[in-house]
């Protein structure tokens, strides 16, 4: 194919991704925001709402709200509200054009490293089309996949145009891009690892005649020995700082986690049940790919057979054993299925973090190893097949057919909370936390029975999920019936005495009620087991205030100040007590001075 031809056939290829996928995810700029955790990372963030500001941008990098320390998702959201407010159509517009532009530098790398036009706009119309990525590009929240993802595709753009000519200056541009997107999301642990899995195939630079243009023709027979050592060890070598990067970054999201409450303890999941649902998932994912039926927001956890756990891990280790034997003539095979198999590891499960089993966004880059197997594969098992083209062409046009409107109907199972939530529970079983953010989100529209019913439903899954009882029971304090909302909130506190929520929510419940001197110690028991909570210090002040005890709800408020300088409501409450205890000061001189 000679030059101009290639040209127009890339800027064809670049063309149809582009218009195929923001034709597939148009129903995105008619969506809104999702009550799952669109609220934390946006629409009740006030770091996030004000933009990009000094303090904001402070705030983003010294944080680990949400779980994680990704202070370039923090900026992108801010650049959003800064530039949209929060209307919720110009957020997923940028989702979308992220994902456009992913697709599009999948396609660009894959060409450049390969030099293969037509399958490298096959894995990126896959990349860009499957509904198994509806989930990372219709989810406000998850921006960090597409925002990281970006920087993925960079680092690897970097790297071939560093190994073409290598260089310092071009090295450490692309140690940049992967510093980058570690903060944006720490995903890219692994991408060192698929750095060297590019250096097999396509690359070639395990390949001995390769190496062993450095030491000169003359001298290829004496060093062929050398070489076939000396490659890995130096591609290795070469990868350290990335290696180091990517520890780091695992270091810090472990400890942000941990603190956080997202990785699950061990007791809650077994090491043993958790690496069968890794077995498990590897292969669920695989049959998600072929047959994408039944996506759902969130898949809980339910009993594993360990037979049907066992027959994964055989399955896998059988796969495993196949692509080597048969990658020795077809590299492509062993570097797709360890792409597949090395991304996954930090999301598969052994480190639980969060209560799902398996989750649609992991496999947003993972899926691009298979993708190349399958681009590749097709075209060599179709190799000596005189219609070969024909019948390609006419296979990739059904199958991407097939992936555009099933990935346009999936953007829609995203258009509110109301739908995600309905379509979620529609397929899949026992979902306790889907039910709890159903409540929730029928709690915010006034649907308060409705909302008891999916509250309900969660605890009859999950009788511990305490999060559904305290929203239970918060419902209840709304619906103004205040003593069945203190049971519910006592019942919490014999389960879980120490869950500082459950006190807290003891005493809002006293207080709705009236009976101010019984939420006092509630409120106090919250800030002993969490002192850093300016909330709560808040809400005990008003309670001395209402209780006319001044000096206590003027000491309150300061702490709350003091924790949260920029609190509007202790401020305003501040100033109020302050009148309060001067009047009564006023009035008991009076009182003194009169006979």
């Amino acid at each position: 194919m000679d030059r101009t031809s290639s040209k127009y056939h890339s800027l064809f290829i670049c063309v149809v991704v582009a218009l195929a996928t923001i034709m597939a995810y148009e129903p995105l700029r008619h969506n809104d925001f999702v009550d799952y955790d669109d609220d934390m990372y946006v629409t009740e963030n006030p770091h996030v709402k004000k933009g990009i500001t000094g303090e904001s941008i402070s705030w983003a990098f010294t944080t680990g709200h949400a779980y994680n320390w990704h202070p370039l998702t923090w900026l992108s959201h801010m650049l959003d509200c800064q530039l949209f407010g929060t209307r919720p159509g110009w957020h997923h517009l940028t989702n979308l054009l992220l994902h456009v532009i992913n697709s599009l530098l999948l396609f660009g790398v894959l060409k450049r490293m390969t030099g293969a036009i037509w399958k490298s706009g096959f894995v990126a119309t896959l990349f860009a089309l499957h509904p198994l990525h509806v989930e990372s590009v219709a989810w406000v929240a998850e921006r960090k996949d597409v925002l990281s993802t970006l920087f993925w595709l960079l680092t690897m753009a970097a790297y071939v145009w560093y190994v073409r000519r290598p260089g310092l200056s071009r090295y450490l541009v692309t140690l940049l891009f992967f510093s980058l997107g570690l903060m944006a999301k720490p995903m890219l642990v692994t991408l060192p690892f698929v750095l060297l899995l590019l250096d097999y195939w396509p690359l070639g630079r395990f390949q001995l005649e390769h190496t062993a243009k450095e030491f000169g023709k003359e001298k290829r027979k004496s060093a062929n020995n050398s070489c076939q050592w000396r490659a890995p060890y130096r591609l290795i070598w070469e990868k350290v700082p990335f290696i180091g990067l990517a520890g780091i970054s695992s270091i810090i999201t472990f400890v942000v986690q941990r603190s956080g409450g997202a990785v699950v303890r061990a007791g809650m999941l077994s090491l043993d049940v958790r690496v069968a649902n890794a077995m498990i998932s590897y292969l669920r994912y695989i049959k998600k790919m072929i047959y994408p039926s039944g996506l759902a927001a969130f898949y809980p956890y339910h009993s594993l057979s360990l037979l049907l756990a066992i027959a994964c891990f055989v399955t896998l280790v059988l796969i495993t054993v196949a692509v080597i034997y048969l990658g020795r003539r077809r590299r492509y095979l062993p570097v797709g299925w360890f792409w597949y198999v090395g991304t996954l590891v930090p999301v598969i499960g052994i480190v639980q973090v969060g209560s799902q089993s398996m989750a649609d966004r992991y496999t947003y880059v993972p899926l691009i190893g298979l993708f190349i197997i399958i681009a590749w594969g097709a075209s060599d098992i179709l190799a000596k097949w005189r219609y070969q083209k024909v019948v390609l062409g006419i296979c990739s046009a059904t199958v991407l057919t097939g992936l555009f409107i099933s990935a346009r109907m999936q953007v829609r199972h995203w258009r509110d909370s109301f739908t995600l939530f309905e379509h979620t529970l529609a397929v899949t079983e026992d979902n306790s936390i889907t039910h709890n953010h159903y409540g929730a989100f029928l709690v915010e529209q006034g649907r308060f029975e409705k909302a008891l019913e999916q509250f309900d439903q969660a605890l009859r899954i999950s009788p511990g999920y305490h999060v559904a009882r305290k929203n239970k029971g918060a419902a209840l304090i709304d619906m103004g019936r205040f003593d069945e909302a203190v049971a519910t909130f006592n019942e919490l506190l014999r389960v879980a005495p120490d869950w500082p929520n459950a006190h807290y929510w003891l005493g809002v419940a006293y207080a709705r009620k009236g009976t101010y001197q019984q939420t006092v110690g509630p409120f106090k028991e919250a800030l002993r087991l969490k002192p850093d909570w300016p909330e709560a210090y808040n809400d005990l002040a008003l309670v001395y205030l209402l209780l006319g005890n001044y000096d206590l709800a003027i000491e309150n408020y300061k702490e709350a100040l003091r924790l949260r300088p920029d609190y509007p409501q202790a401020i305003n409450n501040l100033k109020i007590a302050i009148v309060k205890q001067r009047q009564l000061s006023e009035t008991q001189k009076i009182r003194e001075k009169t006979p």
